[in-house]
């Protein structure tokens, strides 16, 4: 039997509820479709409304459900946990989880790779003690309070994600994280539509600060423009700052060599003693922002106690998983030995991934053509027009055959490329799905790259089935 999460009277306690009967829950769970038995439902209010599905859940093997209000179909005796508002209640079971643990807790944000980075710390803190992080993208409103309140309480990591859209949205979730450390992978045009300049952004990015420690360590990208505005935030809340990059004091990228799919990393870390040591590690995929996220990850295990050699050495386990980066091979005559490749990065874009993308993508050996099928970024606000047009200048472009494009803004992109590299616009990923037989062809390595409301997952299920799909080298 898995271990107990909550108890009734825990979870009761946590939040101020009621509880009609007596229960205890194993996991956590928002979604009835991937609930498991022994889960504490929590029925929150999003497109739809989570009290809708109680019953269903309960049904499924809800040990329980945090709910405002008995639904009709409910028995009133049911196993319930009655809040007044159940994200608040949520957000008070994070805030009691994060209490009662003595797991060293890491938060991270960024415009770009959070969610590559909380991986990278997952399969780098795991071996060296029981670490706890999200398995999808958690970092909202309601994500970090969820991640929390599924923290066991002898986790001795943990990783949390911290997103945003709109300015304010940070500093809250990680004073409900308590951090022990914090880490900023990147500032980059983001949500632009919501703030007045990337300074702005990176104004916002550094009130994670807020929500760490006293003393705890800041660890900070050194190559970006805004790293003033970072290391200023993090002195003023009395960090230890760790600057890591080809400028980072603390964490020192010495040498990035990419070739046969791997990226290998030369770099110097200062552990918290003082001491300096050369650190090699090798990734086992292309992409330059991968090492740097890599060589801040490895800073933040050093900084919280972790062995960083082994911590060094299990970064090469790590891959890039769906949606994020990851390569897989199609094919699509097995007797011909007729395949070409698909790096699957369709999970979200902004300038500064996409270009990263792009680099990457430049840095593939294809027996045939790079293609890239390119979705609109959003929220980039008045100028992103300008944004999308500025991509088909970018130097990673130079090697990339034939770049089609989907979406209204993505035309600007379309429409400032060469001739010869203009391949097909489509208003839509439903069209484009359509006619990717049409865009591809063997030995060609196909980026997919967009933001999550264009739904490019349409584009590449389309583009798997093609062929027969396998994990890429």
């Amino acid at each position: 039997m898995s271990d107990i999460l909550w108890t009734s009277e825990a979870a009761a306690a946590a939040t101020g509820g009621r509880v009609p009967t007596p229960w205890q829950a194993t996991s956590v769970s928002i979604d009835t479709r991937t609930l498991e038995p022994g889960a504490l439902f929590v029925a929150l209010k999003d497109v739809r409304d989570g009290h809708d599905f109680v019953a269903q859940a309960l049904e499924k093997g809800a040990a329980a459900a945090l709910v405002s209000r008995i639904p009709e179909s409910v028995p009133e005796d049911a196993p319930l946990l009655i809040v007044e508002d159940v994200l608040k209640g949520l957000e008070a079971l994070g805030a009691a989880a994060r209490a009662r643990t003595k797991a060293k807790v890491v938060g991270i944000t960024g415009s770009v790779g959070k969610t590559s980075t909380k991986e990278m710390l997952r399969a780098i803190l795991s071996p060296q003690g029981k670490t706890h992080a999200a398995e999808k993208s958690y970092n909202n409103h309601w994500g970090v309070p969820l991640t929390l309140a599924r923290m066991p309480a002898d986790a001795v990591y943990a990783v949390i994600e911290i997103g945003m859209n709109h300015p304010g949205e940070i500093a809250p979730l990680a004073k409900l994280a308590d951090l022990d450390a914090a880490m900023i992978t990147i500032v980059a045009p983001a949500h632009l539509e919501a703030f007045e300049s990337v300074e702005g952004i990176a104004r916002e990015k550094a009130s994670i600060l807020d929500g760490l420690r006293p003393g705890g360590p800041a660890i900070l990208n050194a190559d970006i423009e805004t790293a003033p505005i970072l290391f200023e935030a993090a002195r003023a809340a009395g960090a230890d700052v760790i600057g890591f990059g080809e400028k980072g004091i603390d964490a020192e990228l010495l040498g990035v060599v990419q070739q046969g799919g791997q990226t290998m990393v030369k770099a110097r870390i200062t552990s918290p003693n003082g001491a300096s040591h050369p650190v090699m590690f090798k990734l086992q995929s292309l992409g330059r922002h991968f090492a740097m996220n890599g060589l801040g990850a490895l800073a933040v295990a050093s900084a919280i106690g972790a062995d960083l050699a082994i911590a060094a050495h299990d970064l090469g386990l790590w891959l890039p998983f769906e949606g994020r980066g990851a390569r897989e091979t199609i094919t699509l005559d097995p007797v011909e030995e007729a395949a070409f490749d698909l790096i699957d990065d369709s999970y979200n874009a902004n300038p500064a991934s996409v270009g990263a993308a792009l680099d990457m993508l430049a840095l593939t050996e294809p027996k045939g053509r790079r293609i890239a099928i390119l979705g609109d970024m959003l929220e980039l606000g008045a100028g992103e027009a300008a944004l999308h047009a500025a991509l088909a200048d970018h130097p990673g472009m130079a090697g990339v055959a034939q770049v089609h494009c989907v979406g209204p803004r993505s035309r600007a992109l379309w429409e400032a490329l060469p001739a010869d590299r203009q391949g097909k616009w489509c208003e839509d990923s439903s069209e484009m799905a359509a006619k990717i037989h049409e865009c591809v062809a063997p030995g060609d390595i196909v980026l997919v790259k967009g933001s999550l409301g264009i739904r490019l997952a349409r584009v590449v299920d389309a583009i798997r089935k093609l062929g027969q799909s396998e994990p890429g080298k």
